[in-house]
């Protein structure tokens, strides 16, 4: 396994997908990156512009497809079928590599050879932005579960993230790609994961491909997020994947939460009251001093 393309979906984020790309040129096995792909998913800023010049400074292919606003899964199905390296790996648009995160990837998939073997790679906040206790909690426990990761090789299909993951690109076309009803980036990734796992993939985690999450999410962004994957949700629910993961799910709960299963529908008619009366401690959500994770974690199913 020798080359790769570098997918990436896009919308509306001209000036971060600018520095994405260009630490994708600063590889240090750049010679093995046959072509980045952009997929621009109807963005009305300058996004077009900017990938056309760095395009004209690149020694490597960097190959812009533009569609109407279909949603990540769409776009990286594209990138999909544009291909053309044995190799593809996947990113996003706020996603900064690391200078070795090609190399580490190449490097697995030679050690796994097998076509149904896929590289997770790893991904943390960028040094540069400030992360507040939200966000530390956030990333680990709502985001990703990359803290949850060390000192395992093997993962499941649940941990099958796109921000940062290669496969090979023959036993992609073969066994299925994004399911186009997901509309945003939410859920497309896991349930793809679900079925290529059926297909027989083998989904390894290399540390050591480490690339930066260069955003600032505060808890108001983390509501809207949860709030506008709620939709994507409900699809998910409908699907295979969806129906065993909460088949699991209620096998993992405890004797406690079981019970308390059929009072979900009430519940969520207190929101809106436990919204009022939580209203102070809302103002301390983005606070530089850190609370209990399970405050967070209450709160932003409040509010969501």
């Amino acid at each position: 396994m020798s080359t790769l393309s570098v997918v990436i979906p896009t919308y509306n984020r001209s000036e971060i997908l600018q520095q994405a790309v260009s630490a994708h040129l600063k590889q240090t096995a750049v010679e093995n990156v046959s072509e980045i792909i952009v997929v621009d998913d109807g963005s009305t800023d300058s996004t077009r512009d900017v990938v056309a010049m760095l395009s004209e400074r690149s020694s490597i292919s960097i190959r812009y497809f533009r569609q109407e606003n279909k949603g990540p899964a769409a776009a990286r199905n594209l990138g999909i079928r544009e291909a053309c390296s044995e190799l593809v790996l996947f990113t996003d648009d706020d996603i900064i590599p690391r200078p070795t995160l090609v190399a580490e990837h190449l490097d697995w998939h030679r050690r796994f050879p097998e076509s149904s073997t896929a590289v997770l790679g790893n991904v943390t906040w960028a040094p540069e932005v400030r992360i507040t206790p939200f966000m530390e909690w956030y990333g680990t426990d709502a985001l990703f579960s990359y803290a949850h990761f060390t000192g395992r090789t093997e993962l499941d299909y649940t941990d099958f993230y796109t921000c940062n993951l290669s496969l090979k690109t023959a036993f992609l076309r073969q066994n299925g790609t994004f399911d186009e009803e997901f509309k945003v980036a939410a859920y497309e990734d896991i349930e793809l994961g679900y079925r290529l796992k059926k297909a027989g993939m083998r989904l390894l985690y290399n540390p050591n491909a480490l690339a930066y999450h260069r955003q600032y999410i505060s808890f108001d962004d983390a509501c809207r997020r949860a709030r506008k994957t709620g939709p994507a949700e409900e699809i998910f629910k409908r699907k295979e994947a969806g129906i065993y993961f909460g088949s699991q799910q209620i096998l993992a709960l405890s004797p406690l939460d079981r019970r308390l299963q059929p009072w979900k529908k009430q519940m969520h008619f207190l929101k809106k009251y436990l919204a009022w009366a939580f209203l102070p401690l809302k103002c301390a959500m983005d606070w530089r001093v850190p609370l209990p994770w399970n405050i967070y974690r209450m709160m932003l199913r409040i509010y969501r």
